[in-house]
């Protein structure tokens, strides 16, 4: 499992890859990718380089959405 501490300590950055399905798509420095729905940036304005621990929130969600997957994978019949 990818530790969450470690993609956004020491100023760590994510960029901005791809946009698909109505979410930003953003890379850590160790090539994790993760979606940020642009329905919840309402105002905000997302950079192509960000500050990882800005980004925190999403990464932590679908960290959360790929371990659940790869339970569910692992315990299927």
């Amino acid at each position: 499992m990818r530790n969450i501490k470690d993609m956004v300590k020491e100023n760590r950055k994510v960029r901005f890859v791809f946009f698909r399905d109505g979410a930003l798509h953003y890379e850590t420095e160790d090539g994790f990718i993760f979606p940020v729905p642009v329905e919840d940036a309402g105002s905000a304005t997302f950079g192509a380089e960000e500050r990882a621990i800005l980004l925190m929130r999403y990464i932590r969600k679908y960290l959360a959405v790929v371990e659940k997957a790869r339970h569910d994978d692992t315990h299927t019949p």
